[in-house]
């Protein structure tokens, strides 16, 4: 990775979307790979970055926080799954041009040799910096709610496995779906946070109760373990996908983990892109747990930026038509095609506010990950990830580590 304090110093000026509020009129400034500025205009002072090269933006635009992705399976024609590492590294560059500047890379159920395989792969990435580590989707998951999994590869939680995974990870291994009902649980939860894991709920037939119950004690681990952030807590795995439906007399899972965000006790993710959830959905979401209990995930698969055709998702045979992944087989959901920044477009079309929007895709996540020093807001201090995009949310320019980005349909440098 390039040395960040050989960064040029730049300026951007728009609207600035950071921490849940929005500056109408305002400056930021960059400088050897640090924000050195970020607020209103008018307490922007131009002589103390003599040299600064002012990035011209297009009326209207914004000035957001990179983007965190917490469960992203691919891009580009690269599936993290597959432990190529050439196509791995080919759908993170894609991630990061398109505004997607940190992510999990996610892995779905598959034999143990398979896993351990990508994990090898993906933990090289994440020492390099490109990724922020690994979130594995399985294998403890139920086969009664497995969606895209392949349910030939699920088991209930076995610690030899899961220490072999540990181990493979190298350190890297950041977040893990699991389903609470299945036996052996409590162990499962007991190791991850030891190793600084965080518990994400999902893929699971649970009942309300024990989802809950889960839940807590998964939050009192982490209070209680090393290697988490101040604002840690556990994460709920694509809420409504994966899942029973919310019935009003068998509430399952999905009520828990509504009430549980709304405490402040867990975060949700939501796949906000206009296929694995309705608007209104969306919205109901963000009004009943608020923004700072939301991650908005992409949970995008090799297909996103590509165009319809057939691909795959770790072994299963995907079909793309109209931008929607389906199996081949069943015609259940598998993944997504829409990058972060198209699912905080499409969120903020569902009628939720842009600040709240922005914050589930960057703060909440960077808190989730334990890198909010550094990630996840615009401000002085921290790392310059900043991505520019117009009135209508469509990217302009994107910077990593004070670097701009090349765009997304331009060449990458050897």
């Amino acid at each position: 990775m390039p040395d960040p304090s050989d960064s040029p110093a730049y300026i951007l000026r728009g609207a600035l979307l950071t921490d849940g509020a929005r500056t109408a009129d305002a400056a930021v400034a960059v400088t050897g790979g640090r924000i050195a500025y970020a607020g209103p205009a008018g307490g922007y002072d131009a002589a103390q970055f003599p040299g600064a090269q002012e990035i011209p933006l297009p009326p209207g635009s914004s000035l957001l926080p990179g983007l965190v992705d917490l469960h992203c399976h691919g891009a580009a024609g690269g599936g993290f799954p597959t432990g190529d590492a050439r196509a791995c590294r080919q759908a993170v560059d894609f991630l990061h041009r398109n505004g997607t500047t940190t992510l999990l890379a996610s892995l779905v159920t598959a034999p143990a040799a398979e896993l351990l395989r990508a994990l090898g792969v993906l933990r090289t990435l994440a020492a390099e910096g490109l990724i922020a580590g690994i979130h594995a989707e399985g294998p403890f998951l139920s086969r009664a709610r497995c969606g895209a999994q392949d349910p030939r590869w699920l088991r209930d939680p076995d610690p030899e496995l899961l220490q072999d995974l540990l181990e493979s990870a190298g350190g890297a291994l950041r977040t893990m779906t699991y389903a609470p009902e299945l036996p052996g649980t409590p162990e499962l939860l007991r190791m991850l946070t030891q190793h600084g894991v965080t518990p994400s709920l999902g893929h699971t037939a649970a009942d309300a109760r024990r989802a809950a119950a889960s839940l807590a004690e998964a939050a009192e681990l982490i209070g209680a373990g090393q290697g988490f952030g101040p604002h840690a807590r556990p994460t709920v795995t694509h809420l409504f996908n994966g899942m029973p439906p919310l019935h009003h007399r068998e509430p399952g899972p999905a009520a828990a983990c509504l009430r549980l965000a709304a405490a402040g006790t867990a975060v949700v993710e939501l796949i906000g892109d206009g296929v694995h959830l309705d608007s209104e959905t969306v919205r109901m979401v963000f009004d009943l747990a608020g923004a700072g209990n939301i991650a908005l995930v992409s949970d995008s698969m090799a297909a996103a930026g590509l165009p319809d055709g057939d691909y795959t998702l770790g072994s299963s045979e995907v079909v793309v038509d109209d931008g929607v992944a389906t199996l081949g087989s069943n015609g259940a959901l598998a993944g997504g095609t829409a990058t972060l920044l198209e699912v905080v477009r499409t969120t903020v079309a569902a009628g939720v506010a842009p600040a709240d929007a922005v914050l589930a895709a960057t703060l909440v996540p960077a808190r989730v990950l334990g890198q909010e020093a550094e990630i996840g807001s615009v401000r002085a201090g921290m790392r310059a990830d900043v991505v520019a995009v117009g009135p209508d949310f469509e990217l302009v320019t994107v910077l990593r580590n004070g670097r701009i980005l090349p765009g997304p349909a331009e060449p990458v440098p050897a």
